[in-house]
């Protein structure tokens, strides 16, 4: 086994001439480059410079980002080359695919702190930096896209036959409960210096632990200390706005937010043992009903699958909990026990979209989460009202991790229950099916 510095990687890779593939550029070094200027946080959008992370014509020399675009999709872009179904010099055409409504600029975007996970820009980037494109040669992509949509949801359309949500034809358009949503997906752009400040680690150690545990996925973490942006290969997020866009930025409206990490089994398909689904549909019934009450109502989605443990780590946590008696009292545990943490969500940059939106107050937020509250309020958006889900829309198996949650440090109205009261909440078992 060969153990070398970031120094001696260039030497080795100079020296060892038999590889799988010939030409191949292992890795790049700033004394080899000239990356287009990027400076995060600039007071306008020509100072701070595009994002680009490509490598395609003179990219090689010229890119100023860490990883590639469309974060684990990346992966499908690769296979569509090697198997000649896409070409690898294909320039997208970004005709009538401009933003479907306006995000008003705000003085988040203009510094270096507010916003490290996402470009405030993205969505512009084609129109803004054209003529770099052209003129350095190098692809640039936008990483956020603004849309507009209809949403279907059979839970709304009980809503409105129960008279719980009233048809305005604007945001609830008809009696089938279809709701008008404005859509925005958001890719993550990291600027390693502000992600590592909000962990509280080195700009080193971050570099390092990327590095070292994506198996040596992206060597110009080491070899690039130059280079501050990556584009890290997760899922993005997206945001869902009920009513007027143009409002969430006013302090005098109300704002509704449902913040929610991904639930593929819940979500989609209606898995009990947890109350995902049910918590998302109560949060997108509360935002539409702000925005009706001349407010806005907003629901991000973050792709963090099962904790950000994935959906295999969760499956394994079902089984050990189904198989060891599942009580309330050692929820956690379980998930501990495979994992080594109960949660690797990390909401420190979660607040990066409300404020790359304008959010300086939420009214209503709907969420018992203790972490995603103390990143919100740490950020310095105030909350004025934080709401739980109703106790007729937790389904029973997921009692075990309600009451597990509250006992944490969940938020409740309700007095949360002790250890001991822990151990008697019990969840399904296999046998009971």
């Amino acid at each position: 086994m060969i153990s070398v510095t970031a120094t001696g990687m260039k030497e080795v890779s100079q020296k060892i001439k038999a590889t799988p593939v010939d030409d191949v550029l292992l890795t790049t070094y700033p004394e080899d480059s000239e990356p287009i200027p990027l400076k995060w946080g600039a007071s306008d959008y020509q100072e701070r410079g595009p994002v680009v992370p490509s490598k395609f014509k003179n990219g090689v020399s010229k890119h100023n980002c860490i990883g590639a675009h469309a974060g684990p999709y990346c992966i499908y872009h690769a296979l569509a080359i090697g198997s000649n179904q896409l070409k690898r010099d294909h320039i997208p055409d970004f005709t009538n695919s401009q933003p479907a409504f306006t995000i008003p600029e705000q003085p988040s975007w203009f510094n270096d702190s507010d916003i490290v996970s996402m470009d405030p820009f993205g969505h512009l980037t084609p129109y803004l930096f054209d003529e770099v494109s052209k003129t350095e040669g190098v692809e640039i992509r936008p990483t956020i896209a603004i849309t507009k949509a209809t949403m279907q949801l059979l839970e709304m359309k009980e809503a409105v036959e129960k008279g719980e949500l009233k048809v305005d034809g604007q945001i609830v358009v008809n009696e089938n409960g279809d709701l008008n949503v404005s859509k925005i997906a958001v890719e993550p752009v990291w600027y390693l210096p502000g992600v590592a400040q909000r962990f509280g680690i080195s700009e080193e150690t971050l570099r390092k632990c990327l590095f070292e545990d994506t198996n040596g996925m992206y060597p110009e973490l080491i070899t690039r200390p130059d280079i501050k942006t990556y584009m890290p290969p997760i899922g993005g997020l997206t945001v869902y706005i009920f009513g007027d866009p143009q409002r969430i930025s006013n302090p005098d409206k109300k704002i509704a937010l449902r913040v929610h990490d991904e639930c593929n089994g819940s979500d989609v398909f209606g898995s009990d043992i947890c109350t995902c689904r049910p918590y998302l549909m109560f949060g997108i019934q509360e935002a539409v009903k702000e925005a009706q009450n001349g407010g806005s109502g907003i629901v991000v989605y973050f792709r963090k699958e099962g904790r950000a443990l994935g959906e295999v780590t969760k499956y394994l946590v079902y089984n050990a909990r189904k198989r060891g008696g599942d009580t309330a009292d050692a929820y956690f545990h379980r998930t501990e026990c495979i994992a080594g943490v109960r949660d690797m969500r990390f909401q420190q940059l979660m607040p990066d979209v409300l404020k790359w939106l304008g959010i300086s107050k939420i009214d209503k937020m709907l969420s018992m989460s203790n972490m995603k509250y103390d990143a919100i309020v740490e950020s310095g958006i105030e909350i004025v009202e934080r709401v739980p889900i109703p106790d007729e829309m937790i389904p029973p198996d997921s009692r075990v991790e309600i009451d597990a949650k509250i006992n944490s440090g969940y938020f409740s109205t309700e007095k949360a229950p002790t250890i001991e009261e822990l151990q008697s909440v019990r969840g399904r078992t296999w046998n009971d099916v």
